[in-house]
């Protein structure tokens, strides 16, 4: 008898797991060119700690050279670039002129408003890490320059790599067919679409098997993928190249797609084969620039196949015109985003990120003034190391102790004995060079990431004239690993697992107001008068946007989730319950969408859908008084 291997614990699991996937060889080629071409340039001039800066600001703009479109990339580069350059000087300037007490108070105090700014989303985390990291920098890195001639440095550097993402096409494949040139500036667009029509057909294939839910969320992640990418910063409010509109269109094209396959995926049935080769085509035609050519048409048999033939029909009218389309999005106004920051969610992130800074930032002031340092003048490492361990949303507290602890001692050690043999400061310029190439890779795993950035932060230290220093960084990363640790565990004001439960009220009532739409129609009756078809379109318009947003919501709980559950028991046990919610509210979702479908053919709700929704109320409020979550009752209105 064979005895199955035991599963490592959560927390142990999420630290040995990486992700896969294609080597991304633009952003490996903009990693090389960014922070070594600077530092050298700089070295050249005479300038070295200028050039230390420089190199600083393009590492972290290529931590976040994320795959998507170039317009997202301006914000999710941009963005954190101009709060760590306002950080450096702020941390530069009352470095020089507070002393130990005040400097750590004011220190703390900036960690509570970018840990609540953190709770904004993606962007928000990044520039609270660079706002904190920038600030410990300038504080705790003698330099000879002014705080704002290092702003301008760190800025420098991170146009530097977000002009080199912008003017570098990020694959040639599929740019040349039948002698047409596809415009490159969009290609992360057009792959954030043709992902989603793939998705469609993954979903219409999964129909009736146990995968089913899995492609259901697969398609809801290349939605909000799609999303990003078109959505990014403008000047203009609208798409101003045609290229740009046709994906538009597209993309709204593949909304009723979605619709009509999550329906599907819903009623547990299989879908012929048939079905999915449409959305193939489409995904291919995005891809290639080429025409659709004729569509093979699902048969027609119930409401969900009559909708996913009119959506197909109606894609390929678009794909012929190439005109129109909106991202049908409801946008998230700024007083949305101060209630999230000074919500449960920016409370939670706010104290642990102070609590967690401020000790650090302590700690290093007296080793700092105990001269435990010896020659070394630089105390920054230990309050930077804690920002990337302290913040909340970059992966559960064990996971990201374990691996910025081992990649921290394994980074260490290979740049000792890089240290040893290479001549300076050419070899710590092709240090930088391969440092910054590894690390698109690397981010992978952000053990291995912690392991590139020790090397290319040591190489720039060394490169401005600080002495080799790997033993005191492994101290004080392993201090700062202790620290972190302590304060993750400590009681604070409120109940434990604030965020996710804010989450899932967030997605409860994007739930609600969705299924209140939907329901709304359920009176219209099956004959539509002429006159009102313009009604009927904005009304699917507003639909789209609606169950948009309730997906993204879930998707986002889900995510926040699995983390917690991921941490240690202590930690984890908070978690207890959401997941089963989290499903549950899904499960209304879906069932709404179907519902949705059905009232579009029939203009009336199946029995069946009908009980499907009354179980799922009585379920979520059973769930409700289990884990005391403050949802919004699920009323089936209409």
């Amino acid at each position: 008898m064979i005895r199955p291997r035991p599963a490592p614990p959560p927390w142990l699991a999420h630290a040995l797991r990486a992700q896969r996937g294609p080597v991304p060889w633009s952003a490996v080629t903009r990693g090389a060119l960014g922070g070594g071409p600077l530092l050298l340039a700089a070295v050249l001039a005479g300038r070295p700690t200028l050039g230390v800066v420089a190199a600083i600001g393009a590492m972290f703009a290529g931590i976040n050279d994320r795959p998507g479109s170039r317009r997202a990339a301006v914000g999710r580069i941009g963005g954190p670039a101009l709060a760590g350059a306002a950080g450096l000087a702020l941390g530069t300037y009352t470095g020089d002129h507070l002393p130990a007490v005040p400097l750590t108070l004011l220190l703390t105090a900036l960690g509570l408003a970018a840990g609540a700014v953190s709770a904004a989303g993606p962007v928000g985390s990044s520039a609270g890490t660079q706002v904190l990291v920038g600030a410990a920098v300038g504080a705790g890195m003698p330099l000879p320059e002014p705080g704002w001639q290092r702003a301008l440095a760190l800025l420098a550097g991170a146009g530097w790599l977000l002009l080199l993402r912008l003017a570098m096409p990020e694959a040639q494949a599929g740019n040349l067919r039948s002698g047409f040139r596809l415009d490159f500036r969009f290609d992360g667009e057009r792959a954030a679409v043709a992902g989603v029509y793939d998705a469609v057909a993954g979903l219409l294939d999964a129909a009736g098997t146990d995968t089913a839910t899995a492609h259901r969320a697969a398609l809801t992640a290349a939605l909000d993928q799609a999303q990003d990418a078109l959505a990014g910063p403008r000047l203009r409010r609208y798409a101003s190249t045609v290229t740009e509109r046709r994906l538009h269109a597209r993309y709204a094209a593949a909304l009723p797609l979605a619709e009509a396959a999550t329906a599907l995926a819903w009623a547990g049935d299989p879908v012929p084969p048939r079905a999915s080769e449409g959305p193939r085509r489409l995904a291919a035609a995005v891809r290639g620039g080429t025409p659709t050519g004729p569509l093979p048409a699902p048969s027609r048999t119930v409401p969900a196949l009559r909708a996913l033939d009119d959506a197909l029909l109606r894609a390929a009218e678009v794909f012929d015109r190439g005109e129109g389309g909106d991202l049908h999005s409801r946008k998230r106004f700024r007083t949305a985003r101060l209630r999230t920051v000074l919500g449960a969610r920016g409370r939670e992130y706010g104290m642990r990120v102070a609590l967690g800074f401020g000790v650090s930032a302590a700690l290093a002031q007296v080793l700092h003034h105990a001269r435990w340092y010896g020659q070394h003048e630089h105390w920054y490492w230990l309050p930077a190391t804690a920002v990337f361990l302290v913040k909340p949303d970059l992966g559960p507290l064990a996971s990201r102790v374990l691996s910025r602890a081992a990649g921290t001692v394994l980074g260490a050690l290979l740049f000792a004995g890089f240290a040893a043999v290479l001549p300076r400061p050419d070899g710590l310029v092709a240090l930088v060079v391969i440092s910054g190439a590894l690390l698109p890779v690397a981010a992978r795993h952000f053990g291995a990431q912690t392991a590139v950035v020790t090397v290319l932060v040591l190489a720039l230290v060394m490169a401005g004239g600080e002495p080799q220093a790997s033993v005191a960084r492994i101290g004080e990363t392993l201090l700062a690993c202790a620290v972190v640790l302590v304060v993750g565990h400590l009681p604070m004001p409120g109940q434990r697992g604030g965020a996710i439960r804010a989450r899932l009220a967030e997605a409860g009532a994007a739930a609600q107001v969705y299924l209140d739409h939907v329901l709304a129609a359920s009176g219209t009756g099956a004959a539509r008068d002429r006159g009102a078809h313009n009604r009927e379109v904005r009304d699917r318009e507003v639909r789209w946007a609606l169950r948009r947003e309730a997906y993204r919501t879930l998707a986002e709980a889900r995510t926040a989730i699995a983390l917690a559950s991921a941490e240690l028991p202590a930690l984890a046990r908070h978690a207890d319950g959401a997941d089963g919610i989290a499903a549950t509210l899904e499960l209304l979702v879906d069932t709404t969408t179907a519902c949705a479908v059905h009232l579009d053919d029939t203009g009336r709700l199946d029995p069946r859908q009908l009980a499907r929704l009354a179980g799922l109320r009585d379920e979520l409020a059973r769930r409700h008084g289990t884990v005391r979550l403050h949802l919004p009752d699920l009323r089936l209105a209409g």
